[in-house]
């Protein structure tokens, strides 16, 4: 009913302030006052009746987005969404991109239309493989039009291509016009299985030539931001966990992407605690069905939420970074401030919470700068929160994607042990780079080795 379907809503969105979800000064004082929701209970039961995503969906039918879209604003105070704008928030698409690559993919600071024609041609095969037994004349039209293209317009294509990467890129090219061709063959076949393998063969291909057509970094850190380390492109690493009686894995790995050209002061710093073996042996430290986080140090290291730098011998914090797709024309990102205390309610990250693995820095509730080591993956998959309309975008700084792994985030829980995270692409994008020191879980890490 409907009093369920409310409650439904508001024990979802409230979910959130247990990450620290600034809301309005009353609604924080108010949280303070009833304490922090069961977030275990909370998931056991939305799990028992219909599941979160479920609820949402219910939600949506019985009350209309836009309800929905004015129960995240909590209660009207000095930070409140103007009620003019809920209504533009509540029109946005209801399909957001929720694929970890095609978000990446969209990250990149280029500007081809030919390649990106490609791109969101193919990812529309993926409207098409929904469709009871393929729809194959919609997959024929994508193929079709995504091989004229590359042919006809191969000038423009490798004209965009960074010079340094010229090679690459027409060897990319050249393998992406033979992908498209044999894919023809699989339409032609009528091949449903092979439909989605032969979709992502081109669409690697594509994110390839992206990549290539990178041009340096896009914009200027600013100072002082520009101090600490940062990460000047992207660089890719790999999790390893040991998860303890459970049946279905013993230890697992997951593949994450940090994106540096939108996050070059997040990533930068995450990278390098990455290299100095930071989280190696650490707990995992909460999994209730929202979020998975971990990232603060262990018991006797001095009780710090965070990195204690070895030469200040203070916490070193980060401050607040999230880049908006209405960018600036120096094309900056907004640091130290959500996107709501700056009044861009309409505005959109450029990396958001759609996909289910979403990373992103944890930090104090009401205090945007002070990240440090915590970071979380986002569980729940807003399929009706499109960018802009949740209660995360534009509050907390997403700076990664896991692209592969991703069920490992199901299986794992509170005191399961980060074997290790290692960087395996990318590490020479890593600059300001902070001394080695000793990692700060080293007597954790020989105790996981011991068991």
């Amino acid at each position: 009913d409907t009093e369920d379907t409310m409650a439904a809503i508001a024990n979802t969105v409230f979910a959130g302030a247990a990450l620290g979800a600034p809301g309005s000064r009353v609604a924080r004082r108010s949280a303070v006052r009833r304490g922090p929701l069961p977030l275990r209970a909370l998931a056991k039961e939305t799990t028992e009746r219909e599941g979160p995503v479920s609820a949402f969906t219910k939600a949506a039918k019985n009350l209309g987005v836009g309800l929905m879209a004015a129960t995240i604003v909590f209660v009207p105070g000095a930070n409140a969404m103007p009620t003019e704008v809920i209504g533009d928030l509540a029109s946005l698409a209801a399909n957001p991109v929720q694929n970890a690559r095609a978000l990446l993919r969209n990250a990149l600071p280029i500007d081809n239309k030919q390649i990106r024609e490609v791109q969101r041609r193919i990812e529309s095969i993926s409207d098409d493989l929904r469709v009871p037994g393929v729809r194959f004349t919609g997959v024929e039209s994508s193929v079709n039009a995504s091989s004229k293209i590359v042919t006809s317009d191969a000038a423009k294509i490798l004209a965009a291509v960074a010079p340094e990467k010229l090679e690459d890129g027409k060897q990319a090219l050249a393998l992406l016009t033979q992908e498209l061709e044999d894919f023809k063959v699989v339409v032609a076949q009528k091949d449903k299985q092979e439909v989605p393998v032969s979709q992502q063969r081109v669409l690697s291909l594509v994110g390839r030539l992206e990549e290539d057509m990178v041009v340096g970094f896009p914009f200027q850190v600013p100072s002082p931001y520009d101090e600490g380390p940062l990460l000047k492109g992207r660089a890719t690493v790999e999790m390893e966990v040991r998860v303890r009686d459970n049946v279905n894995v013993d230890v697992g790995v997951m593949t994450i992407v940090i994106d540096g050209f939108n996050a070059p002061v997040t990533g930068g710093n995450f990278v390098d605690l990455v290299s100095r073996g930071f989280y190696d042996g650490m707990d995992i430290q909460r999994s209730d069905g929202f979020v998975v986080q971990t990232g603060k140090p262990g018991v006797g290291k001095g009780g710090a939420d965070g990195f204690i730098d070895p030469t200040t011998k203070k916490e070193r914090t980060i401050p607040l970074e999230i880049q908006p797709v209405k960018k600036d024309k120096d094309g900056v990102p907004v640091y130290e401030f959500t996107f709501e205390d700056v009044g861009k309610y309409r505005d959109e990250p450029v990396l958001p919470f759609n996909a289910f693995g979403t990373m992103a820095m944890a930090r104090r509730e009401s205090e945007p700068n002070s990240a440090s080591s915590q970071f979380f993956f986002l569980l729940k998959e807003s399929e009706l929160t499109p960018s802009g309309t949740n209660i995360l975008d534009g509050r907390y700084a997403v700076f990664g994607y896991v692209i592969e792994g991703q069920e490992l985030l199901r299986e794992v829980k509170a005191g399961d042990k980060i074997v290790s995270i290692k960087i395996v692409d990318g590490a020479e994008n890593l600059v300001n780079k902070s001394a080695k020191a000793v990692p700060v879980v080293e007597e954790i890490a020989e105790n996981v080795d011991a068991q």
